[in-house]
């Protein structure tokens, strides 16, 4: 069955989601889970919402390791957690993300060039974040039909674009709809 070229679908929201998934030895557990989002529409607007869980299997209350999403938008940023965060891979065994606590974020910017480095970099209540994704690699596009999505409900495109810092994955969301 052919796919329309346009899909009838509502769109939940529309924009980019790199994330860093960060590990001190391969075969050891996450340390460091990172989901930014720049969300262009969405039934909440638009908005930055990005998910730092430093201590992924604890409760984050240390502040050198909290778990907290930094967001100019805090209803489009519990929409994200709940709808598409909690459903992603190593997101799923994150102890407490539904206690993360949102702190207000402001002066979100992007630099980079697109082709072989990208960075984040936005100020929060406890100080400033930059995320940095180098040593990007060709850009190729992957299409994940619904029943293979994280979530299951959601037929998802990609552009893959490789390398992250301390050998990380990049993968930015170009397009999402339901059904």
């Amino acid at each position: 069955m052919s796919r329309p070229v346009i899909n009838p679908g509502p769109v939940d929201w529309s924009g980019e989601n790199p994330g860093m998934y960060l590990k001190e030895t391969a075969d050891g557990p996450f340390v460091t889970l990172i989901s930014f989002f720049r969300v262009v529409l969405s039934p909440h607007g638009k908005g930055h919402a990005a998910f730092l869980l430093l201590d992924p299997q604890g409760n984050g209350k240390d502040a050198r390791k909290p778990n907290v999403c930094i967001t100019d938008n805090e209803p489009l940023a519990a929409y994200l957690r709940d709808n598409f965060v909690a459903h992603f891979g190593a997101f799923k065994t994150a102890s407490n993300l539904k206690g993360c606590r949102f702190e207000p974020g402001w002066d979100f910017m992007a630099s980079g060039d697109g082709r072989t480095v990208h960075t984040e970099w936005f100020r929060s209540a406890i100080g400033q974040v930059s995320l940095t994704w180098d040593q990007l690699g060709a850009p190729f596009i992957v299409e994940m039909p619904k029943d293979k999505s994280a979530t299951g409900n959601y037929t998802i495109t990609y552009k893959w674009e490789g390398g992250g810092l301390l050998g990380g994955k990049s993968l930015r969301l170009t397009g999402m709809t339901r059904g």
